[in-house]
């Protein structure tokens, strides 16, 4: 097969398409008016092109058709993607490329109620994590994950359940200013991984290691490439277990850098102590004390 072929897509969505360029252009326009970094570019740019080949080309195919391959494009499209494009700090560059009256217009919608609860929840510094571990568990469920790609509205749910949930979660551990203004204080971004990855690497542990074939969808629509379903399987859960664990403690070390600077420039909160006494004031103990 020619490499272009690879990059013809599975099943067009002009949709998804249309948020791609969307994007990529506010991105641009935004980067010619805010000073955004060679690196930061290159985040962006590597997390915006694994998203679109995970999402858009023929990888998509075998996604379907084999168990492994299905978990390395849940692998790029909840934790490596969205933790290198929010890595880039797009926000600004993109708000920036915004027309000057849409600008206008979404800081009206940010200070009104309804923008302030969406932002709330939207922030949550509880909600988000237990939304992102929800979507990884929720969609391996065997009758769940049976219906979800025999149906193209349920697959398409999916995938783009976890890319969004990958970016409400990234976006929270990966913020470098102190609480407040940010959601997550920074000992809880740093501690916030190490929760997260752990009911997923069990998940994956399990799937790995268990002795009967959990998914029989792939072999019922039949491989794309010859291998034994418990092979598929195993690696499969192996490539959720380690990979992903591993994305996340990049993620909890970026956090831990966030943490170090504050502390360094004495920006994190302190805590709140009591008033010692006066000197010469004598403190009286209640009765029956």
């Amino acid at each position: 097969m020619e490499l272009l072929d690879w990059l013809v897509p599975w099943e067009f969505s002009p949709t998804l398409v249309a948020l791609f360029l969307a994007a990529a252009v506010l991105f641009v326009r935004g980067g010619r008016a805010h000073r955004v970094s060679g690196a930061r570019k290159a985040l962006f740019w590597t997390g915006w092109v694994l998203l679109y080949l995970s999402l858009h080309t023929r990888l998509d195919y075998y996604a379907e058709r084999m168990f492994f391959i299905h978990r390395a494009q849940h692998l790029v499209l909840h934790h490596l993607g969205p933790l290198l494009l929010m890595g880039a700090y797009p926000g600004s560059a993109m708000r920036a490329g915004l027309p000057l009256a849409w600008r206008a217009a979404l800081r009206r919608f940010n200070a009104g109620s309804t923008g302030r609860l969406l932002i709330a929840v939207l922030t949550n510094k509880y909600f988000i994590p237990a939304l992102f571990v929800f979507l990884v568990l929720v969609w391996l469920l065997p009758t769940v994950q049976f219906y979800s790609m025999l149906d193209w509205r349920l697959y398409r749910l999916m995938n783009w359940s976890v890319v969004i949930s990958g970016f409400l979660y990234w976006n929270l551990v990966l913020d470098r200013r102190p609480a407040p203004p940010a959601a997550m204080s920074p000992g809880g971004r740093v501690l916030s991984p190490v929760f997260t990855m752990a009911p997923q690497m069990v998940a994956g542990a399990y799937i790995a290691l268990t002795s009967r074939d959990l998914y029989p969808l792939f072999e019922l629509c039949g491989r794309a490439i010859a291998m034994p379903a418990l092979m598929d399987q195993s690696i499969g859960g192996l490539t959720m277990w380690i990979p992903a664990a591993l994305v996340e403690v990049v993620g909890l070390l970026i956090a831990l850098g966030t943490l170090m600077r504050l502390s360094g420039k004495h920006r994190l909160p302190e805590r709140r102590r009591r008033p010692a006494p006066a000197a010469g004031k004598k403190t009286t103990r209640p009765a029956g004390a």
